[in-house]
């Protein structure tokens, strides 16, 4: 009886079921931070480590930097816990948006004075630091030759030197997208912006990075 009930169970309905689920998740944990709980807030740090700093790396091109403006966003985050209203969006979400429009206050902020140092740091960070790495590069990394290891670092360097010159506007919705995995929607929320806007900076913030991909290979040739 009660798998034949299972079977019957729509799989919208489960979908739902499990929204629901996560959404009693972040908000017991949010809850719990807010009560002092270090464990709650820990794990929330845990969760969320990788995303966070791989936004600040791919937008700032700088390790350094990244880890300060990392530390940071959850500074904030930590602040603003009782602002968090999960019928307005999801935890992931929320603390994206809050990560981009810190990115954006650095990057006013630091207009004139940005430095534009070497960008090898950034990729000799550790696993845990480096969660803009594909699947394929993940088991690439489990034995390549020297000379692919030199070949792909220097692909790696390449496009985010490329990507530092897309405009900024752009290189958010770029870096959201195909970087963090985010979909429209959760873009939109997160730029405050409607969904045909972040498919059109999305496809020109590709052009551009195309073009300077494009001229980058010239010019080592």
């Amino acid at each position: 009886m009660g798998t034949a009930t299972l079977e019957a169970t729509p799989a919208s309905r489960i979908g739902r079921t499990e929204v629901r689920s996560l959404e009693q998740d972040w908000t017991q944990i949010v809850r719990r931070c807010m009560n002092g709980d270090s464990g709650a807030w820990a794990e929330m740090v845990r969760t969320h480590q990788k995303r966070v700093y791989g936004l600040c790396y791919r937008f700032t091109g700088n390790a350094t930097d990244a880890e300060d403006l990392t530390q940071d966003v959850f500074l904030k985050v930590y602040s603003n816990l009782g602002s968090f209203d999960v019928t307005r969006g999801s935890l992931p979400v929320w603390i994206t948006t809050m990560t981009r429009n810190l990115l954006v206050d650095n990057y006013r902020r630091t207009r004139n004075q940005r430095a534009t140092g070497s960008l090898d740091e950034g990729w000799d960070q550790t696993e845990e630091l480096r969660p803009h790495l594909s699947v394929s590069d993940r088991l690439a990394d489990a034995g390549p030759s020297p000379h692919e290891s030199a070949a792909r670092n220097e692909l790696k360097k390449m496009v985010q030197k490329a990507l530092l010159k897309v405009s900024v506007d752009l290189r958010e919705a770029v870096i959201l997208r195909d970087l963090q995995d985010l979909d429209y929607k959760e873009i939109a929320q997160v730029l405050g912006i409607p969904e045909g806007t972040v498919k059109s900076r999305i496809s020109r913030g590709r052009a551009e990075l195309a073009r300077y991909l494009e001229r980058s290979k010239k010019e080592v040739m």
